[in-house]
C-alpha cells in the first residue's frame, strides 16, 4: 500500500469515526437539479461562460443535467459532519485536436470532448471544535477573493474540477490562543490526485514536448486576520500547490526520446510540503522536486457604519525562491472590492489589474548546476540569477491544469484551447484589467456584468512575434420567481473579440435550477 493510500484510509476511518459519534436522528439535506444549455460561434464557449464554474462546461454546444445532494457541517455543534455528492450528464459538442500517428508519419484530426455523465464532487468529512478532516473530491475555496466577481485566484480559483484526496484544516478563522480575539488563524492542508491521465492521453498530440501521467498534487493555504469585529481588517497569508511524482514521456518528432519515472514516495510526499532537492527521481534531480505554484496574499478591508465594506487586497505569485523572495516586480493580482450591506441595485464591485510580465526577469542561472569535471565546485562564476519562473509551466509537468482547464487564474489561457496538442500553457506573459458589477431589480431579478481586457506577449521562452489581445464581456440576468421557492432561472450571453481566442465568438447560456430543503429521520 502506497503512502498516499494509508493517507487516504487512515482520513477515511476517522472521518467515518466522528460521523458515527455524532449521528443524530434527524439529517438535514440540500438537494439541487438543474438544467444547463448553451451555445456559441466558436469551438470553445466564450470565455466568461468557460471561465470560473469547475469546468462543466466548455465547449461550443452543450445540453447538461446536474443533481446533487449535501448535508453540511454545523459550525455551532463541537461535533459534526458533512458529505455531499454532485453529478453531471449530458451532450456536448466536439473539438478536433492535431496528433500524430508514428505509425502512418502523418497528422490527422483527433475529435475530443468531455465526458458524458462525471461526478463533479463527492466527499465526507467530521469536525471537532474548529478542526475539520475532509475525504473525497470537494471544491477548495481559499476565501481570498470574491468567486462571484473577481476574475479568479492565481493559485485555486475554482475554475478546473476539483481534485480526489484528504486534506485538513480549520473550520473558518479561529481565535489564536492569548491574543483575545485581536489575531485569528485559518489554514488547512492536504495530498490530492486529479485523475486526468485518459484526458491527457486523449488531447496530447504525440509529437513534441512531453505528457506526464499518474501524478500527484499537495495543496495547502495559511491565512492570519487581525480582529474582523473592527472597521479596518487586515488579512495576510499565503497558498502554495505543488504536483509531484508521475511519469514524463518526452518526444521528439513523433517518437519516444526519454521517460523518466517519478516514485510516489514518502520522501516525495514530504518535499511537496517545502521546495527541496529532487534527490533520487531523475526529472527533479537539477531543480527542485515538483512544480511549486503560491502566492503571497495580503488584504485590507474598511467598514463604514451602515455596514458596507472596502476592500483592498493584493496576491504576488511565485514559482521558486526568486518568486518567494518577491523579485518578481509589479507581479500580481491588484483588485478593489466594494460590498454592499443591503439590497439595491449595486450590490457588490470588483476592479482587478493582472500583471504578469516580470516572472522574476529572463534568466535562470546558478554557479552550483554547472559542476563538471573542469569545475568541480561549479561555475567561476560565483554568483547567481533565479528568473524565469514561467508561471503556470514546469519542465517535466503538464502545466498547472485539470482536463485542460487553469487551476490558477484562467485569465492564463487554458491549455484545453491549444487544438495542436501542445498540454502546457502558451499565453502566461500578459497584462490586463478585469470589472464586475452585480446587484438586484426588485426581489426577484439579479444581474451580474463583467468586462475584461488583456494582452498576451506568449511565454518568456515562446515570445509571441505579435502581442494577442481579447477583450471579453459577459452579461447575466437572474430570475428568482416569488410564486415558486427555490427556483432560480440565470440566463448569459457573452462575448469574446480578438486573437486569443481564435477570433470573435459570441454565446448564450440558459440555466434552469430548482433547490431545497428535507429531513430524513431515523
Amino acid at each position: 500500500m502506497t503512502g498516499m493510500r494509508k493517507i487516504l484510509c487512515l482520513a477515511m476511518a476517522m472521518t467515518v469515526g466522528c460521523v458515527i459519534a455524532c449521528a443524530s436522528d434527524s439529517i438535514a439535506v440540500a438537494y439541487r437539479v438543474g438544467l444547463t444549455l448553451n451555445t456559441g460561434g466558436s469551438d470553445f464557449a466564450p470565455y466568461y461562460i468557460a471561465s470560473n464554474r469547475g469546468g462543466t462546461v466548455s465547449q461550443q454546444h452543450s445540453a447538461l443535467l446536474s443533481a446533487a445532494l449535501s448535508h453540511e457541517l454545523d459550525t455551532t455543534r463541537r461535533l459534526s459532519w458533512g458529505a455531499g455528492i454532485e453529478a453531471w450528464a449530458g451532450y456536448t459538442s466536439s473539438v478536433c485536436y492535431q496528433r500524430y500517428d508514428a505509425a502512418s508519419g502523418g497528422w490527422h484530426d483527433n475529435a475530443q470532448h468531455p465526458s458524458r455523465v462525471w461526478l463533479q464532487q463527492l466527499w465526507l468529512e467530521g469536525k471537532h471544535r474548529g478542526v475539520f478532516l475532509m475525504v473525497g473530491q470537494k471544491d477548495i475555496d481559499p476565501g481570498f477573493v470574491n468567486r462571484a466577481l473577481s476574475s479568479g485566484d492565481l493559485v485555486m480559483s475554482g475554475n478546473a474540477r476539483a481534485p480526489f484526496g484528504a486534506r485538513a484544516g480549520f473550520v473558518n478563522y479561529q481565535n489564536v490562543p492569548f491574543t483575545r480575539g485581536w489575531l485569528q488563524i485559518r489554514g488547512e492542508y492536504g495530498y490530492y490526485r486529479f485523475n486526468n491521465t485518459p484526458w491527457l492521453k486523449n488531447h496530447y498530440n504525440y509529437y513534441n514536448s512531453f505528457i506526464t501521467v499518474h501524478h500527484w498534487f499537495n495543496y495547502k493555504n495559511i491565512f492570519f486576520r487581525s480582529n474582523p469585529t473592527k472597521p479596518i481588517v487586515v488579512t495576510i497569508g499565503a497558498q502554495a500547490a505543488c504536483q509531484f511524482a508521475g511519469t514524463v514521456t518526452y518526444y521528439n518528432g513523433g517518437e519516444v526520446a526519454k521517460v523518466v519515472e517519478m516514485k510516489p514516495n514518502l520522501k516525495a510526499f514530504w518535499r511537496a510540503l517545502f521546495a527541496g532537492s529532487g534527490g533520487e527521481n531523475q526529472g527533479d534531480q537539477a531543480y527542485v522536486q515538483g512544480n511549486h505554484v503560491g502566492s503571497w496574499d495580503i488584504a485590507i478591508d474598511y467598514t463604514f457604519k451602515r455596514g458596507d465594506v472596502v476592500r483592498a487586497y493584493y496576491q504576488s505569485p511565485w514559482e521558486d525562491g526568486s518568486g518567494i523572495g518577491m523579485m518578481n516586480g509589479f507581479d500580481g493580482l491588484w483588485g478593489l472590492e466594494y460590498r454592499s450591506n443591503t439590497h439595491g441595485l449595486v450590490t457588490g464591485v470588483v476592479l482587478e489589474f493582472l500583471d504578469l510580465m516580470n516572472h522574476s526577469g529572463p534568466i535562470h542561472f546558478s554557479y552550483k548546476d554547472m559542476t563538471d569535471d573542469e569545475h568541480p565546485t561549479g561555475s567561476d562564476i560565483g554568483h547567481k540569477a533565479t528568473g524565469s519562473d514561467d508561471y503556470y509551466n514546469n519542465y517535466c509537468y503538464n502545466g498547472y491544469q485539470n482536463r485542460g482547464m487553469s487551476v490558477g487564474s484562467p485569465m492564463a489561457r487554458s491549455p484545453l484551447y491549444n487544438t495542436d496538442g501542445y498540454m502546457r500553457f502558451t499565453d502566461n506573459r500578459l497584462r490586463g484589467f478585469h470589472m464586475a458589477v452585480m446587484g438586484e431589480i426588485g426581489h426577484q431579478l439579479g444581474y451580474r456584468a463583467m468586462l475584461s481586457w488583456r494582452k498576451s506577449f506568449g511565454t518568456p521562452f515562446v515570445p509571441h512575434l505579435s502581442p494577442l489581445k481579447c477583450t471579453s464581456m459577459m452579461l447575466e440576468v437572474n430570475y428568482r420567481p416569488s410564486w415558486l421557492s427555490g427556483l432560480e432561472i440565470t440566463a448569459q450571453l457573452a462575448h469574446d473579440h480578438g486573437r486569443l481566442y481564435g477570433g470573435d465568438n459570441t454565446g448564450a447560456l440558459l440555466s434552469v435550477v430548482y433547490h431545497g430543503n428535507f429531513t430524513l429521520k431515523r
